[in-house]
């Protein structure tokens, strides 16, 4: 590959990725970052009440020792966070430019690894797929969850969310481009072995915030990275047929 196809090459994901990664900070601004302020601010409360809480159980935990039930998206009130407002508008518009860049990227690799000529229609169908390998088959077992809510090790889900969306493109990958039946089982062995295993759950299930808010975050996310991913793969498409 020379320094021009490269750079042409480079043009396509820089461009797709800002494009779509402004327009997902749109979607989030007013579907997404409503529903995360309302949840904080149960969060926010829950965290007020319990040391209050506590300190009723004081004599319990003398007798018995403590234990955790599951991680909790708790905030360390020394940590820096951005100030609500513009600068956390600006800062959610950074990293979703550069996650988008990153996913652009990953669009392009498989584009050229394909062979296949490239335009904005297929383009909507690789944003597809990648909608279905980054967001719903890892939502199907760890689903988006408002700030407050009890979960497992951090860890064990980052394993298990990389775990999923491997298999799944593998999956997608031998459905599609696979030649003969048993590529086909393979596909659906690799697509159903991560739900098998199952996601890592916290001993205990709970919220800070109403169940009706956390089903509310889990609608609205869906239709944002519906919304990114199809735009993404559109515009990689698009831009990589233009200048590649």
């Amino acid at each position: 590959m020379n320094w021009t196809v490269f750079r042409r090459m480079a043009s396509a994901v820089v461009v797709a990725g800002a494009l779509s990664g402004v327009l997902l900070s749109g979607v989030q601004q007013f579907q997404v970052e409503k529903i995360i302020l309302q949840a904080e601010q149960y969060e926010k409360a829950a965290e007020e009440a319990a040391p209050a809480a506590a300190s009723t159980h004081d004599h319990d935990h003398d007798a018995a020792p403590a234990h955790s039930h599951g991680d909790a998206h708790e905030h360390d009130p020394n940590a820096w966070e951005p100030a609500d407002g513009a600068e956390r508008t600006g800062y959610t518009v950074l990293a979703n430019v550069s996650m988008a860049v990153g996913f652009a990227l990953m669009l392009v690799a498989a584009f050229a690894i394909s062979g296949r000529r490239v335009g904005w229609r297929s383009g909507l169908l690789w944003g597809l797929a990648g909608y279905g390998v980054f967001f719903v088959a890892p939502s199907l077992g760890l689903p988006p969850e408002v700030p407050g809510t009890l979960a497992a090790p951090l860890h064990a889900r980052q394993l298990w969310w990389v775990m999923t969306a491997v298999m799944t493109a593998a999956s997608l990958g031998l459905f599609v481009f696979g030649r003969g039946w048993w590529w086909k089982v393979l596909a659906v062995l690799l697509l159903v072995v991560p739900h098998l295993v199952g996601a890592p759950q916290p001993e205990l299930h709970g919220s800070a915030a109403p169940e009706e808010l956390a089903q509310a975050f889990i609608r609205a996310t869906a239709m944002a990275n519906a919304v990114f991913w199809l735009a993404l793969g559109g515009l990689t498409g698009f831009f990589y047929r233009r200048f590649g």
